[in-house]
């Protein structure tokens, strides 16, 4: 069975975020999964991801912490719901708050992990936990709160 990341059920006209956005080419292109009761996305950062020699910049690590906040909030809103990622109508989630705490230097050079743990789902806002691991060692840890895309925010 072929697993697709939530990102690739997104409709194409919002799927241009830098972070997670299959059709922004010049972006990260985060992909999250479920594993578990948690869900999972690894990024590699490139060497222009460079905050001083050795260590990654922190901005992505905020990007990468909110991207997979928001695909957190649809994969958890698809399995409230006893749906399948990709059934009409789609979900798709924006930030509402992002909170970020930098636990130790992260690592330049090798691949990130991140885990989502669902805080709470109530209507139409989802709050996430998101921790970034290198190595194995937790290096930064967020909190998200998304809300499902508001109509106007969505053009044709």
């Amino acid at each position: 069975m072929e697993r697709k990341p939530v990102q690739d059920y997104y409709p194409d006209e919002l799927s241009y975020c830098y972070g997670c956005g299959k059709l922004n080419e010049h972006g990260h292109q985060i992909k999250s999964y479920w594993e578990g009761d948690e869900t999972v996305a690894r990024f590699t950062p490139k060497p222009y991801h460079i905050a001083i020699p050795g260590y990654v910049y922190g901005g992505l690590i905020a990007s990468l912490i909110d991207c997979h906040g928001t695909g957190t909030a649809a994969l958890a809103s698809y399995r409230a719901e006893g749906r399948e990622a990709g059934t009409e109508p789609p979900f798709r989630f924006v930030t509402a708050s992002l909170q970020v705490d930098y636990l130790k230097p992260t690592p330049l050079g090798i691949a990130l992990e991140l885990r989502g743990k669902v805080l709470e789902l109530k209507g139409r806002k989802v709050i996430s936990e998101i921790a970034v691991s290198a190595n194995g060692s937790v290096t930064a840890r967020g909190k998200v709160v998304a809300v499902q895309m508001p109509e106007g925010m969505i053009t044709k």
